[in-house]
């Protein structure tokens, strides 16, 4: 008896337990975003319009990645519907490129993976943010779709709003932030700057400065004969002259290079970053925030500039959703390496920074570490004030309601779907598949469990004489060798 024609036979067209993984599960994301939520949701994802930070914690397979699918959902049908109050999402979920450029900084043995992640800083995380949202920011404007797209992120009359400190401010982030493999920095600048129209005549002007005393030093020398007995003069009149433009890119050299070493998480080419600032007048980058020193107080204020630059495009808030900390190859799984990363992050100015809202989904095995912390560290974080959740769990009652949502999904007939009830016969009742569904804790479990439960069902019957019910004794049988292989797998002595 074959698995297609168990579900054939309860009109559902495709196995709904077949992905573990929310992020590839079509099912999830075709059918079930917008259907059933985590009982903490409310707390986790807030109001779209008022940003908050939530800081949960949960073991593998318990959600985390589909809570983000489905916040991002959210956020990107509350953008629709209020197109002047919308919500700047940021995925901070990839933390490989960030981690590799960083621990190229580093030399000898702190370029060992758990001594690289403690040299890890608030104010890292803070240029990784900038990066991601200004590179996105950046590539939305630069989007030629312009008006044949209606869903464009960014439309031609938000950018013209912007005044013209704040495209100043634009050109500044880009030179810092914006790190994108798509075309040459210095090329994808400067096409910044027209679609921007910024003008910037007068950085020019110590170039003009120059051209000028050598045209008026060479035509006083012609005139006068000048050129055999005095040439040494001649020549220092002239470099006199560009002194100006020397002393100006000599400073924006000395600065750049500063910056590419300070900005830890993105390689940075000194002469790149010399040639954008020389772009902008001198007189607009005095006084201006840059990221030249170990703090956070310019990432602060640039990152006020940011959230100043997106309001005029009409976006309110700005939402940093963290996830999938576990997965970097520097971190390995280690505990200890999350810790190390992720602590710099739990400042309370940062997490309450007016205007943003941080949705950290962090794996369980942080959870303790919490409590092995001084009091300097629950008072610098105030954790009682970011809606923090110890433990993403399900009960049996929620796991049972996505499953019914999964399998209505996957049904042939909207108007009449199948239950989950309807696969198994009379001796299952729904107060015992609640039990069962309470004693696998997490979503991944269940589907893994629901899933074998079919195939060994389908295993022991013929096509010739099928059954096309779950027994009890089935459901019993599968049940205790899945927990005995959970069990083994917790502590890392099989697999399931």
């Amino acid at each position: 008896m074959k698995t297609s024609q168990f579900f054939e036979n309860h009109n559902i067209i495709e196995n709904p337990f077949s992905q573990e993984d929310a992020s590839t599960d079509h099912v999830f994301s075709e059918h079930c975003v917008s259907g059933v939520h985590h009982p903490d949701w409310d707390k986790i994802f807030g109001k779209p319009d008022r940003p908050s930070t939530s800081v949960v914690f949960g073991e593998k397979g318990s959600g985390k990645t589909a809570l983000r699918l489905q916040m991002i959902n959210e956020f990107r049908i509350h953008n629709n519907a209020n197109p002047e109050k919308r919500s700047y999402v940021i995925e901070y979920d990839d933390f490989n490129p960030f981690l590799d450029s960083f621990r190229e900084r580093l030399h000898g043995r702190a370029r060992k993976p758990e001594n690289a992640i403690r040299k890890w800083r608030l104010w890292d995380h803070m240029d990784a943010i900038l990066t991601l949202g200004v590179t996105k920011l950046v590539g939305k404007i630069l989007d030629d779709r312009a008006e044949e797209d209606p869903g464009r992120l960014i439309a031609a009359k938000s950018i013209q709003k912007l005044s013209r400190n704040q495209k100043r401010d634009v050109l500044l982030l880009s030179s810092f932030y914006d790190h994108s493999l798509d075309q040459n920095p210095v090329s994808r600048w400067g096409a910044l700057k027209r679609k921007l129209k910024f003008s910037n005549l007068f950085s020019w002007k110590q170039m003009g400065i120059g051209i000028l005393a050598t045209f008026i030093v060479m035509g006083i020398a012609f005139s006068l004969g000048l050129f055999s007995g005095y040439w040494k003069w001649i020549f220092a009149l002239i470099l006199a002259g560009w002194m100006p433009l020397i002393w100006k890119q000599f400073r924006l050299m000395m600065s750049a290079m500063a910056i590419s070493r300070q900005i830890r998480v993105t390689e940075l080419i000194p002469n790149v970053l010399r040639k954008t600032l020389s772009s902008i007048p001198s007189e607009e980058l005095l006084g201006q925030p840059i990221p030249s020193k170990n703090r956070s107080d310019d990432r602060y204020e640039l990152l006020a500039k940011f959230q100043g630059i997106l309001k005029t495009l009409g976006f309110n808030q700005i939402i940093v959703v963290v996830d999938r900390v576990d997965e970097p190859h520097l971190i390995n799984g280690s505990a200890e390496r999350m810790r190390d990363l992720i602590w710099p992050m739990f400042d309370n100015k940062f997490l309450k920074h007016p205007g943003f809202g941080f949705k950290l989904l962090l794996p369980s095995e942080m959870a303790p570490f919490l409590q092995k912390q001084e009091r300097d560290f629950y008072e610098r974080s105030r954790l009682d004030k970011q809606n923090l959740i110890m433990s993403l769990t399900w009960s049996g009652e929620s796991l049972y309601d996505m499953t019914n949502d999964r399998i209505r999904a996957c049904s042939g007939e909207a108007a009449s779907p199948a239950n989950v009830q309807d696969l198994f016969d009379e001796s299952v009742s729904k107060s015992m598949l609640i039990d069962t569904f309470s004693r696998l804790r997490v979503p991944r479990h269940l589907f893994k469990f629901f899933h074998k439960l079919i195939v060994n069902h389908c295993r022991n019957f013929t096509e010739d004489e099928p059954v096309w019910n779950i027994g009890r004794e089935s459901l019993q049988t599968t049940l205790a060798l899945y927990m005995r292989d959970l069990e083994a797998f917790d502590r890392g002595a099989g697999t399931l």
